[in-house]
């Protein structure tokens, strides 16, 4: 038998309480609300389905997209393309930059609005901005190396902002935008009448705390209330727009596809199982990966070869006199280069460098630099091949366990290339076809599944599938069964002392329950790698003792542990707290507590009750529940 007493303070309350420089706390509104008695059964009643606007928003690392269709209309998926500072241009995505201004800024667009803020396209080549933003939200995730963490920190510092505040602002300028484009496309009476719903996406392997912060960024910006904007990982997205736009006909059920999600600064994986194809069901069949191996390395990578090849002097003095021109460059490498090299069609390659004068040896000729296809090559092939290698281990660790992996669904900025798309094909679908024999039989035509072709799918509208699965998800809902456990979530909890299994140095003497007590237990309800539903929550099953007069107000630490193996007790090297929760059993009638009595005559009331957690791809929710029935108030924390 095991007990969680309210006893002896435990440290753990007390973890990860540091500050946090430029980050903030935030506490979660409430998943249940305090009430003076159990929930009634709603009355169900049948009402006609409301028309809404979803809007989704793919919030990137180096890009962000924007979509929205009518309930009303849902095969007309509108994707934003005029962004202000674009001047003209048409882009399905914008940077995902912000800078302050200590002068107001004007749009072009309309000349009227003026804002301290300048976002997207609004900045001149030469000007600073902070990129990146989005990685800064979970500390977990390693930054790209030519993002400096202590130049972001002083640029926020100057005006007085924190990271949620440049999420906030980025979002809220995102949020202005997209109502300003939609009023214009259905009128103003139109928007005043229908309700606007938000999806928001975010990485595969995000923390908790970060899509908890996500979510708060959001709401800041006006997308509504936190509890009521819903957010997708960015492969199940593009998992949702791919299935319904490919009509996977080759795909049976139970067969496995992988989606790589290759945007400009990260690369994101997931793996799912068919469950059914009409309608259309999945689960995740491996938990996810990712690594910073984005397209913008190309870009750095052409840098340094340009440097090397022009000089160094003669390329930074170009790059501060002559802006335009490497700026020409560089859009050059990134709208064709990086999307359509192809080594069997592009020998060579023209990259403009307007105004620079020719130079045989650097290859430079009538305001062209000449690039061989195995320079290109030598950019590309580091960075493609951290992806094939990321997409290696889900295809590895789905055939150790017997999955059968029939298909690879390339998306995302990055995904558009040509040659990363041919270099996967030639990774994965190549199988070597099966030994001769005279007398061939059913058995040996077709490959070993650690031998078998993959189909490589590369969808035509790659770089907007993110978004555009953003607001299917909105229109149908999900159509993932389960997900896998990132990592290992438990609870810490006071115990019975055994001096088989404990420390005599870890011992209290607990005087309620007169006995000799040990605390900082763990206790595991989720196992990393287990499949996980929001229709199943997860129990936590709690004793409590409390003294007359004692505040009902109890605090407990939800903890994770990314180990393979977790450990038994509180280890503050492999364990983490991901938030606080703080609850409320005032609620609960006092009948449902049992009075107790020490052998001295001390008495105390006892309370078991059990907090549920239910998972789903935005996050954890909880609530309390003592036989059964919901009551009281639980608040998280993410710490």
């Amino acid at each position: 038998m095991s007990f969680n007493l309210p006893l002896r303070p435990s440290s753990i309350s007390h973890r990860n309480k540091t500050s946090r420089d430029y980050f903030t706390n935030y506490t979660a509104p409430s998943s249940t609300e305090a009430i003076n008695g159990p929930v009634p059964a709603p009355v169900t009643e049948v009402t006609a389905p409301v028309d809404r606007l979803i809007v989704g928003v793919d919030f990137g690392t180096t890009f962000s997209g924007v979509a929205a269709v009518y309930t009303g209309t849902p095969d007309d998926v509108e994707i934003i393309k005029t962004w202000p500072g674009g001047n003209g241009i048409t882009s399905d995505k914008v940077p995902t930059e912000i800078a302050y201004t200590d002068a107001p800024t004007f749009d072009a667009t309309d000349g009227n609005a003026t804002s301290t803020v300048k976002w997207g396209f609004q900045f001149r080549p030469e000007e600073s901005r902070i990129r990146c933003i989005k990685l800064f939200l979970d500390r977990s995730q390693k930054l790209p190396f030519y993002v400096s963490p202590q130049d972001t920190a002083a640029q926020l510092r100057h005006f007085d902002k924190n990271v949620v505040d440049a999420v906030s602002d980025y979002l809220t300028q995102i949020h202005a935008h997209t109502m300003d484009t939609l009023t214009r496309r259905y009128g103003e009476s139109f928007m005043a009448s229908t309700k606007v719903d938000w999806v928001l996406t975010c990485p595969a392997v995000w923390s908790d705390a970060a899509k908890n912060t996500t979510l708060l960024a959001a709401e800041r910006a006006g997308m509504g209330a936190k509890s009521s904007i819903q957010m997708i990982s960015e492969p199940e997205a593009a998992a949702v727009y791919t299935l319904k736009a490919i009509q996977p006909n080759h795909l049976n059920v139970n067969d496995n596809f992988i989606v790589c999600d290759a945007g400009g600064g990260t690369v994101d994986l997931i793996a799912y199982k068919i469950l059914s194809l009409k309608p259309l069901k999945v689960e995740e069949s491996a938990v996810g990966t990712g690594g910073l191996c984005g397209s913008a390395f190309l870009n750095y990578r052409f840098e340094e070869h340009c440097r090397n090849r022009i000089g160094q002097s003669r390329f930074d003095d170009m790059k501060t006199k002559k802006a335009k021109t490497w700026q020409m460059a560089l859009r050059y490498f990134e709208e064709f280069v990086k999307r359509n090299f192809n080594e069997a069609e592009h020998q060579e390659v023209n990259v403009p460098f307007p105004g620079l004068p020719d130079d045989e040896e650097a290859g430079l000729d009538c305001g062209f630099l000449i690039m061989t296809a195995d320079q290109i090559k030598d950019i590309f092939e580091p960075v493609v091949k951290e992806v094939c290698d990321l997409v290696r281990g889900q295809v590895d660790n789905l055939r150790t366990k017997g999955a059968v992996v029939s298909g690879i669904v390339l998306v995302g900025g990055f995904g558009q290339s040509d040659y990363l798309y041919r270099r996967l094909k030639l990774h994965f679908a190549s199988a070597a076809p099966p030994p001769y024999t005279e007398r061939p039989t059913h058995a040996n035509m077709a490959a070993p599944q650690d031998e078998a072709s993959i189909e490589v799918m590369q969808p035509v509208y790659a770089w907007t599938a993110v978004v555009r699965g953003a607001v299917l998800r909105g229109v149908e809902g999900s159509m993932v069964i389960s997900r896998k456990a990132r990592m290992h979530y438990g609870t810490s909890y006071a115990t019975v002392y055994d001096e088989a299994k404990h420390s005599v140095s870890e011992r209290y003497w607990s005087p309620l329950w007169e006995r000799w007590m040990v605390s900082d237990r763990m206790q595991w309800h989720i196992a990393k790698g287990q499949a996980i539903s929001p229709s199943s929550p997860i129990a936590f099953h709690y004793t409590r003792n409390f003294r007359p007069g004692q505040s009902l107000v109890v605090t407990d630490d939800l903890i994770a542990c990314a180990a393979d193996e977790p450990p038994a007790a509180y280890t503050r090297d492999l364990l983490v707290s991901v938030c606080t929760l703080t609850t409320d059993l005032s609620a609960v009638p006092r009948s449902l507590f049992t009075r107790l009595t020490t052998t001295r005559g001390v008495e105390f009331d006892n309370l078991d009750f059990t907090l549920e957690m239910i998972v789903d791809s935005a996050g954890l929710g909880f609530e309390l529940k003592v036989d059964g029935v919901r009551y009281g108030r639980v608040e998280a924390e993410f710490h």
